[in-house]
C-alpha cells in the first residue's frame, strides 16, 4: 500500500468519526449556548482549560512517549507487554496524584483564573477529571501505538454521543451549575469506552518484571516531560489568553473566543487526528531512514492540505452562518476571530507533519523551543493588541503565530532529516493563504460579495483537490472496492 493510500484510508476512518462528532458537537454546544448564552460557554472553556492544564502537568507526557515506545516495540512481544503495563500503571498513579494536588490547590487556582473565590469548589472537582483523563489517555495511547485506527474511531464516536446526552441532561436539569458536570462527563465516558476496547486486546502473559517496568517509566518520563512542558506551555497560553480576554472584555467576550476556538479546532480534527493516530507511529518506525522519512512528511503534508484546504476556505467564507448555526445570534462577534483562525489553520496543517519529526526523533528540548515560539508570539499579540483592536486580535495573533512556527519548523526539519517541501505543497500553501485573505478582505467590504466570491473560489479549490486525490489514491477505485465488498457481504 502506498503512503498516499494509507494516509487517505486513515484520514477517511478518523474523518468519518470526526464528521459524526461534529454533528454531535453541533447539538451539544448549541443546547449549551441557547440555555446559558455566551457566559455559560465561556465558563465551560475556562473549566476545560484548567482541567487540560492539570491533566497535561500530571501526565508528564507519558501518553506521547508511550505511543512512541509502543510503536518502537511492536515487533517484540515481551517488550510490548512491559510497555503496556508501564503505561497503564504510570498514568493511574500520576492521575491520582494530579487530582489530589488540584483539589488541594483549588483556591489559589480559582483566584488566579477567575479573580475571586466564587468557583473554588468547582475547580476542586476538576481534579476528578484529571484522573479520568489520564486513565482514558493510557487506553487510547495503547490503541494508537498499536495503530488500531478503527477502535480509535469507534471510541471517539461512542464517547462523543454518550457524553453529549449526559452533559445536556445535566445542564438542562441544573442550569449553570451543571456546566462543571458537563465538562467532567467527557473524560468519564471516554475512560469507560476506551477501557472497554483496550480490554478486548490480548492480555500480556509475561510475568511482571518490576525492574523492566521502572526502566520503561524512566524512558517515558525522560522523553515525556519535555513533551508535557511543551503541551503545558500551549495550555497555559490558552488559559492566559482567556483570562486576559475575560478581564479586559468580559465573560461574554470569553464566550465568543471559546466559540471561535472550538469551531476552528473541531473542523480540522479529522486531519490532525489521523496524523496522531497513524502517521506518527509510521514516522517513528522510519525516522532513521531519512529518505523514507522525508517522503512520509511530504506526502502527509500534501494529503493534509488537499483534505483540509477546501474545508478551511469554506469556513472562512461561511463563518457567520457557522457561528449562528452552531451557537446563537448573540455569538456574532466571534465571526472575524473564526475567519482569521481558519486562515491560521492552513499554516497549522502545513506545519504539523514537520512537527512530528521532533516527536519521532525524541528531541524533547527542541520540541519545547518550537512550541514556545508559537506561544510567545500568540500571547504577545493578544496582550499588546487587545485594548486597541479588541477580540479580533486573538484571531490575527493565531495566524501570525503559526506563520512564525511554520518557518521555524521548515528550517529545523531541513537540519534534522534534510527535509525539503514538495514544490506543489509550497504552491498550495501560498494559494490557500492568498485565497483565504482575499475572501476575508471582500467579506469586510460586502458580506454578499464575500459569500459569492468565497463560494466560487472554494468550489474551484475543492474541484482541484478531488482531482488530485483521485490521481494519487484512485478515490473512485477505492470507493468502488469498499462498496463492492459491502454488497458482497
Amino acid at each position: 500500500m502506498t503512503s498516499h493510500r494509507q494516509i487517505f484510508k486513515s484520514s477517511a476512518i478518523i474523518g468519518g468519526a470526526s464528521v459524526i462528532n461534529i454533528v454531535i458537537g453541533i447539538v451539544k454546544v448549541k443546547v449549551l449556548a441557547v440555555l446559558l448564552g455566551p457566559a455559560g460557554v465561556g465558563l465551560m472553556g475556562l473549566y476545560q482549560n484548567i482541567m487540560g492544564i492539570a491533566s497535561t502537568l500530571a501526565g508528564c507526557g507519558m501518553g506521547n512517549s508511550g505511543v512512541r515506545q509502543l510503536a518502537a516495540s511492536a515487533g517484540e512481544a515481551s517488550t510490548l507487554a512491559i510497555v503496556r503495563r508501564a503505561l497503564w500503571l504510570g498514568n493511574l498513579v500520576l492521575g491520582l496524584a494530579g487530582g489530589v494536588i488540584l483539589w488541594l490547590l483549588r483556591e489559589p487556582v480559582a483566584l488566579w483564573v477567575f479573580g475571586s473565590a466564587t468557583h473554588v469548589a468547582e475547580v476542586g472537582w476538576l481534579g476528578l477529571g484529571v484522573l479520568l483523563t489520564l486513565i482514558s489517555g493510557s487506553q487510547t495511547a495503547l490503541l494508537q501505538g498499536l495503530r488500531r485506527i478503527g477502535d480509535l474511531a469507534r471510541i471517539s464516536i461512542a464517547s462523543a454521543f454518550i457524553s453529549a446526552v449526559v452533559g445536556i441532561g445535566l445542564v438542562y436539569g441544573l442550569g449553570q451549575a451543571g456546566v462543571l458536570w458537563f465538562v467532567l462527563a467527557a473524560p468519564a465516558i471516554s475512560a469507560l469506552v476506551a477501557g472497554y476496547y483496550a480490554a478486548r486486546l490480548p492480555r500480556p502473559h509475561t510475568p511482571r518484571d518490576w525492574q523492566a517496568i521502572q526502566q520503561q517509566w524512566q524512558a517515558m518520563l525522560k522523553l515525556g516531560i519535555p513533551f508535557m512542558a511543551a503541551g503545558l506551555l500551549t495550555l497555559v497560553t490558552q488559559l492566559a489568553a482567556r483570562s486576559l480576554i475575560l478581564r479586559e472584555l468580559g465573560l461574554d467576550a470569553a464566550g465568543h473566543f471559546q466559540a471561535a476556538w472550538a469551531i476552528s479546532m473541531t473542523y480540522i480534527g479529522f486531519v490532525l487526528g489521523a496524523m496522531g493516530a497513524d502517521y506518527y507511529p509510521r514516522l517513528t518506525e522510519a525516522i532513521n531512514d531519512h529518505a523514507r522519512a522525508r517522503q512520509l512528511v511530504n506526502e502527509q503534508t500534501e494529503m493534509a492540505l488537499l483534505l483540509a484546504g477546501p474545508a478551511l476556505l469554506a469556513m472562512i467564507t461561511f463563518a457567520p452562518w457557522a457561528i449562528h448555526l452552531l451557537y446563537a445570534e448573540s455569538f456574532a462577534p466571534a465571526t472575524e476571530v473564526l475567519r482569521w483562525q481558519a486562515l491560521g489553520d492552513i499554516l497549522k496543517v502545513a506545519s504539523w507533519p514537520m512537527g512530528f519529526i521532533l516527536l519521532a526523533k525524541g528531541r524533547g528540548g527542541l520540541f519545547i523551543l518550537t512550541e514556545l515560539s508559537w506561544n510567545v508570539v500568540y500571547l504577545a499579540m493578544i496582550a499588546f493588541g487587545i485594548q486597541e483592536w479588541g477580540l479580533i486580535t486573538a484571531g490575527v495573533g493565531f495566524c501570525i503565530a503559526y506563520l512564525t512556527y511554520l518557518l521555524l519548523m521548515a528550517w529545523i526539519a531541513g537540519r534534522l532529516i534534510g527535509q525539503r517541501p514538495f514544490l506543489q505543497n509550497s504552491i498550495a500553501v501560498v494559494l490557500l493563504l492568498s485565497v483565504g485573505t482575499i475572501i476575508i478582505y471582500l467579506a469586510g467590504q460586502s458580506a454578499r460579495m464575500g459569500y459569492v466570491v468565497g463560494a466560487l473560489m472554494t468550489l474551484g479549490v475543492g474541484a482541484y483537490s478531488l482531482k488530485r486525490l483521485d490521481k494519487v489514491v484512485d478515490v473512485r477505485g477505492w470507493l468502488r472496492g469498499k462498496l463492492g465488498s459491502r454488497y458482497a457481504k
